[in-house]
């Protein structure tokens, strides 16, 4: 014979003292876990929308990143006449070679310098991502020393407002211009025109990267197979998607493992407050459950009803920790990635809740078994003897 569930609630209901404490617990470790998790999803949703579907990037073989990348205008030209790299009607391949840098600029509040990616362009950039869009003033002219800055570099560098000059490398620029790209990795970013940037990086007729949009995607393998072979131009070629993805490996790898730790860490503090609450519960409850025994409820009924009620606590604490965990999203944090340092927003994802409501219930699954079994084990005669 099983025990109703309204009985469960109102054991609950009233010792709601002992009750509130563990579901608080449980919440607290919950939320933690929670967004350190949605700390991993937004980086890597970053790194991820920073790519565009058929897209390729170009890098020398051997490289890395863009950073540690080079080789020359002739060889970003050769790609680009490929018959498999998308041409427009007039005969214009899609393809942006690009350079790249970073600098130190002061950030906001406290004017400690920052590592900003600065990236030289052609207008085939904006042409070949389309997510990047100006939100306010206009594009640099070709050979002028005028930049846009990124959405995200904007809020956290200091004077990168239109109309304002900054100084790259003792070369003053003019900021026309502020864009957007989804959210992605770029709006941390600075852009100018390609020629001016490699005037002041001393890298005229280099190129870091060149983005191509390909006729068929289905011709990237054999097209790197063919650029890595090349022994005038050694190059590689990689889905950009995929690029920046690789990007973020070893921070997301990071990331998810600390997020198991200080789950474990503070899991298992709220695990054994949940257990003593329990043990409480059931010594409180002595009589309680011999009267129960005597009715003629089993040993299982009685199991059962203290786990339900661990399982109850946990459930309500695991959804205020994820409400919790919710309050957070759109926090936004910044860490070394790609070029300089890349900022983005917590983003608690369906995944991310459904883990922390797992952890939660294994928090009051193992935080009321063995007090419920004690309970279970009561003799009846000795329970109801007992005050």
């Amino acid at each position: 014979m099983a025990l109703p569930i309204n009985y469960s609630v109102r054991s609950l209901a009233l010792r709601w003292k002992s009750t509130l404490l563990a579901m608080i617990g449980i919440a607290l470790v919950v939320a933690v876990f929670v967004a350190v998790l949605s700390m991993a999803s937004g980086f890597r949703r970053a790194l991820r929308s920073s790519g565009h579907p058929g897209n390729a990037i170009v890098l020398q073989k051997g490289a890395l990143s863009e950073l540690g990348s080079s080789f020359s205008k002739a060889a970003g030209d050769w790609v680009s006449d490929d018959s498999r790299v998308a041409h427009t009607a007039g005969g214009t391949a899609w393809a942006s070679p690009e350079l790249a840098g970073v600098v130190a600029l002061p950030g906001r509040p406290d004017a400690q310098l920052m590592n900003v990616g600065i990236r030289g362009v052609t207008a085939m950039a904006f042409a070949v991502r389309p997510e990047v869009v100006l939100v306010a003033g206009r594009r640099p002219r070709a050979g002028l020393f005028e930049i846009i800055v990124g959405r995200q570099t904007s809020a956290r560098i200091r004077g990168l407002e239109i109309g304002s000059r900054i100084s790259l490398l003792r070369q003053p620029f003019e900021v026309v211009g502020v864009f957007s790209a989804d959210g992605s990795a770029l709006e941390s970013e600075v852009w100018g025109d390609l020629d001016a940037m490699s005037s002041v990086f001393n890298r005229a007729g280099s190129e870091s990267s060149l983005t191509v949009r390909l006729e068929d995607a289905k011709v990237l393998p054999a097209f790197d197979r063919e650029l890595r072979a090349n022994l005038q131009f050694p190059l590689t070629m990689t889905d950009e998607q995929k690029y920046y993805e690789e990007q973020a490996g070893p921070l997301l790898g990071f990331l998810r493992s600390l997020a198991i730790f200080v789950g474990v860490v503070m899991g298992i503090g709220a695990v054994f407050a949940a257990m003593n609450t329990m043990y409480a519960l059931v010594a409180a409850r002595t009589r309680e459950v011999g009267t129960l025994r005597a009715l003629g409820f089993s040993r299982s009924a009685v199991l059962i009803t203290f786990v339900f009620e661990g399982l109850v606590v946990a459930a309500v604490g695991g959804v205020a920790g994820c409400m919790l965990s919710l309050s957070m999203s759109g926090a936004r944090a910044s860490t070394a990635a790609g070029l300089g340092e890349l900022s983005f927003a917590f983003r608690t994802a369906p995944a991310d809740v459904g883990c922390g409501l797992l952890f939660a219930a294994a928090m009051g699954m193992i935080g009321s078994v063995l007090p419920a079994a004690r309970a279970a084990r009561l003799p009846i005669v000795s329970a109801l003897r007992k005050a």
